[in-house]
């Protein structure tokens, strides 16, 4: 029997998702107003390095679908090329080709098409850093000795005030690196970046009220064992801290793999009553099914080293 995964964020939910992020609210914030959990949050936004996805465009010059579907009508009716050509105004070459690379006319149809079309349009194009390596390894080696994108890209314009070629934006380097392509600039160079973060954040992203400075020794989402991404081993957990009425708390223990879900009273949402409740409930459990619990940055597992 085909097992039914976890359900995905819909196309609303991800606009959804990029609006918050872009305001500036945090992944958990964002889990909450999805009822997601902010490690799953975490995937789709670090996939893009933290930056809201361009919307996809086409040139004006481009084949629309309702052109599509002429020239799949004209091909039906055996028309010729140069007639579905010129019904169009368009040029014989131009509805070849878009033919040509759709199969031919016996295989031809004007959705597939069209939809082949807005991939390709979708599909970025390769960013000066990955075109010229030249300037690829200045702005490595500038990296490598702390310097910001900002002030990499200020000292190139001053260095090479003539040569176009030889510049580029501090949002392109960040791209580069949050971003990771082939052949373009090393993730170890994140490093080097004075904020430390690996994903870009909203300028109207604020940390202020998450006490986020009492974490001690925290661990980083992204240092989790590769088998808990992809759910093969069981054992693996995302917790979260919900708050009800009248000062009530319950923390809610999802099992990866499985999505077994166990609710746990909690007596306050300070880090020592969370961490006795979440220890009390853990204990219950095999030892071979306790192997990693993910949770949000709240200050309630401040004590995660005791838990």
């Amino acid at each position: 029997m085909a097992q039914v995964g976890r359900p995905g964020l819909s196309a609303e939910q991800k606009r959804d998702l990029w609006q918050r992020w872009k305001a500036g609210q945090s992944l958990s914030e964002i889990g909450r107003a999805l009822e997601k959990h902010a490690g799953s949050i975490h995937g789709v936004v670090a996939a893009n390095g933290g930056f809201v996805p361009r919307a996809r465009r086409r040139r004006s010059s481009a084949l629309t679908l309702r052109e599509r579907e002429e020239i799949s009508r004209g091909l039906a009716q055996g028309a010729a090329l140069r007639a579905i050509a010129a019904s169009l105004g368009r040029a014989p070459s131009t509805i070849s080709r878009e033919v040509r690379r759709c199969g031919g006319p016996r295989r031809y149809r004007a959705a597939p098409a069209d939809e082949r079309a807005w991939e390709e349009a979708r599909r970025p194009q390769p960013c000066r850093l990955a075109r010229n390596g030249r300037l690829r390894q200045l702005v490595a080696r500038k990296l490598s000795v702390d310097w910001s994108p900002e002030q990499i890209s200020g000292w190139l314009a001053q260095a090479f005030p003539a040569d176009d070629a030889m510049r580029v934006s501090a949002e392109t380097i960040y791209r580069s690196l949050f971003i990771q392509a082939r052949g373009v600039l090393k993730k170890e160079l994140v490093a080097h970046l004075r904020s430390r973060r690996t994903m870009r954040r909203s300028k109207h992203a604020s940390t202020h009220g998450q006490g986020r400075g009492g974490i001690v020794d925290a661990v980083s989402i992204r240092e989790r064992p590769a088998e808990v991404a992809d759910r093969a081993i069981p054992g693996h957990w995302e917790g979260d801290l919900i708050a009800g009425g009248k000062n009530t708390h319950v923390a809610t223990l999802v099992e990866r793999r499985s999505r077994f879900t166990m609710l746990v009273k909690v007596d306050g949402k300070d880090t020592e009553t969370v961490v006795d409740a979440l220890r009390r409930q853990v204990r219950t459990l095999p030892k071979q099914l306790r192997t990693t619990l993910t949770w949000d940055r709240g200050m309630e597992l401040a004590a995660h080293k005791r838990f």
